[in-house]
């Protein structure tokens, strides 16, 4: 709902709801509350929690496969012997002509196309069946209607004049590769099948981990509210974390074009169900985290804080701490530092046992 002051901010179980809001009329110093007095924590060494892993087994394979392809060449591993079939893949080129004139986005070299995989208009894969490569087909067809991707070549008759350049051999798996086409595919430092299908993990790998350590945050605050036992909350804490999700949730409705009581009914509850709830599920992350933090040396005191605000205001390229902070108060934006170094140690923690 507000910007995030750092890269790995908590996203709590909703919308992007935050541990703290912003603005409050009256600043609640969560560091100089007894939060033990509050909450018992779950055994926060041992947490049960599980995401999925970071790199995707199947779609690891279908990148590395992609990327295979590409290394075939005419000269290099391409059939050229025998005529096009169903189910190949072929290396075309194709130019698409409408009344004579070549259309946006229907001219391609070197485009991979599995025949009868339906990626192409009707007609387009089924007249490619028989030519041989090498040869040259002219392909009388026309544009479905509706066609969303382009309205103006909706039901439109085109010519699409087509060179088949190869076929690529059938790979069904990394043991049929061959290192001389993965050092064909133009990965810098890739020069065998082992060395390609390490590049596809890592780049796969550095994408979607930030995603994997948002997840297991996600998962290891919603274990550490689940299973703590919590006393009454203090009153002040919730009733300013209930305030704070009110407006946020006003906020997040207009931005949706929907009222906050519409917004509320897409979690089936009220408005004022949806305040109490994460009021009061935002006041304990408050509570737990801040325990933890007291327990492990992770608070953050106002020289880390205005070191903190200095860096990312710097890095971000705002002008001051001022601007970069906006309607967020210092103790805000403690309570997020903090929250992101506890949450850190955790992952960390869950890393080094799993």
């Amino acid at each position: 709902m507000k910007k995030r002051l750092f890269g790995a901010a908590v996203a709590l179980l909703v919308s992007g709801l935050l541990l703290a809001g912003c603005g409050a009329e009256k600043e609640i110093s969560l560091s100089e509350m007894d939060a033990d007095q509050y909450v018992t924590l779950v055994d926060y060494n041992n947490l049960d929690v599980s995401v999925e892993p970071p790199v995707d087994e199947a779609y690891q394979k279908q990148v590395m496969m992609d990327i295979y392809n590409g290394g075939f060449t005419k000269d290099n591993g391409g059939i050229t012997a025998r005529a096009v079939e169903t189910g190949d893949t072929v290396n075309i080129d194709y130019v698409g002509e409408k009344d004579g004139v070549a259309f946006d986005g229907g001219t391609a070299q070197g485009a991979l196309l599995t025949i009868g995989s339906g990626q192409f208009i009707d007609g387009f894969e089924d007249g490619l069946v028989g030519v041989m490569p090498g040869e040259t087909a002219a392909l009388d067809l026309s544009f479905p209607d509706p066609y969303p991707n382009n309205p103006d070549l909706a039901g439109q008759p085109v010519v699409f004049t087509v060179t088949v350049n190869f076929i690529l051999p059938a790979v069904d798996g990394e043991e049929d590769m061959k290192d001389e086409i993965a050092a064909n595919a133009g990965i810098e430092g890739v020069s065998t099948v082992e060395e390609l299908r390490q590049w596809t993990y890592d780049a796969i790998y550095q994408q979607a981990y930030p995603y994997y350590v948002m997840d297991l945050q996600n998962a290891i605050l919603n274990e550490l509210v689940e299973k703590s036992t919590f006393a009454e909350l203090p009153r002040e804490l919730l009733e300013e974390n209930k305030s704070l999700i009110s407006r946020d949730l006003e906020h997040e409705a207009a931005n949706s074009g929907i009222t906050a009581d519409e917004y509320a009914d897409q979690y089936g509850m009220t408005k004022e169900e949806f305040v109490d709830y994460y009021g009061t599920v935002n006041t304990k992350a408050n509570l737990a985290c801040q325990s933890i933090a007291d327990k492990e040396g992770l608070n953050v005191n106002d020289e880390e804080l205005q070191s903190l605000l200095e860096q990312y205001a710097s890095q971000q390229n705002y002008e001051s701490v001022e601007e970069y902070m906006g309607d967020y108060s210092r103790e805000e934006c403690r309570i997020l530092f903090m929250t992101d170094k506890v949450l850190s140690f955790l992952v960390e923690k869950y890393a080094s046992a799993n």
